[in-house]
């Protein structure tokens, strides 16, 4: 899906989340000083910024569908290469990057293997292609109060457990079908606290992603039942809400024997040509 939302209501509603979890991908995909850095799917910049600070603006470059996001991101993060496009078709020759990610990202691409694929392209052989997506099947994502929540207001109602990359192993398999090597798993867990319910609430308020699509969508005494049964399991705070997400990293094959050609969702290789 594309993010029809300006990136001060994405920041609000998942910034205080993805912010520290972007820290732990550049330490996940050991990013150091001197290598260029690609952000695929930048949003309003969370990562780009954590980017900036450890390689510099000019050793930095990003791209998000979203031309909103686009033009947050360049505000936030000024000299930054800041692209309008998909990660399924980059805009940058082979071997452009050291390590090239997407932080939450992998979920909403139009198709992950695809993408993956090109991240794998631009980025240098033997080097880093990494991704974090919260643990969607598992309901550990920061959004699980809420969908639990409306489990219990409409129990037919459908949620994010589905989306590819949310579960256990999903990522490892998008790498290893998009060619990459050497793909290794791991947890990445952030805690934030909220003081109040209020502030926790008020931005699943602003229509953004799934969560914020289904609330806009909702009847007002619908919506009333659902905000009620959220304060009722969460209280008026203080309160912390630990999110975790699935991490991957995989290897661009040193030669081309490495790896065969990335494969399709339906199981057939690309054409590596």
């Amino acid at each position: 899906m594309t993010f029809d939302v300006a990136g001060e209501a994405y920041d609000r509603f998942m910034g205080r989340y993805s912010r520290p979890l972007a820290a732990q991908l550049t330490d996940w995909l050991d990013v150091r000083a001197g290598e260029r850095a690609l952000d695929v799917g930048c949003g309003p910049g969370a990562w780009t910024e954590v980017l900036v600070d450890r390689l510099g603006a000019d050793r930095v470059c990003a791209i998000d569908p979203s031309m909103p996001f686009v033009e947050s991101c360049r505000e936030r993060c000024p000299g930054v290469d800041v692209r309008h496009g998909s990660a399924e078709e980059l805009p940058w020759a082979d071997n452009t990057f050291d390590v090239a990610g997407a932080c939450l990202v992998v979920h909403f691409m139009t198709d992950p293997v695809a993408g993956l694929a090109e991240m794998g392209r631009v980025t240098r052989p033997g080097c880093w292609v990494g991704a974090v997506v919260w643990d969607l099947a598992g309901n550990r994502a920061p959004m699980a109060p809420v969908w639990n929540a409306m489990a219990q207001v409409d129990p037919d109602h459908t949620d994010e457990r589905g989306m590819q990359g949310g579960s256990a192993g999903d990522l490892e398999d998008l790498m290893a079908r998009a060619g990459l090597v050497d793909v290794e798993a791991g947890e990445l867990a952030v805690t934030v606290t909220h003081p109040t319910f209020e502030e926790w609430w008020e931005p699943y308020l602003r229509g953004v992603g799934p969560v914020g699509e289904m609330i806009a969508q909702l009847d007002p005494v619908r919506a009333e039942q659902l905000r009620a049964t959220c304060r009722e399991q969460l209280g008026d705070g203080p309160f912390d809400v630990t999110a975790v997400g699935w991490a991957a990293r995989g290897r661009v094959p040193s030669h081309p024997d490495d790896a065969g050609a990335p494969s399709t969702d339906d199981g057939s290789r690309l054409d590596p040509s």
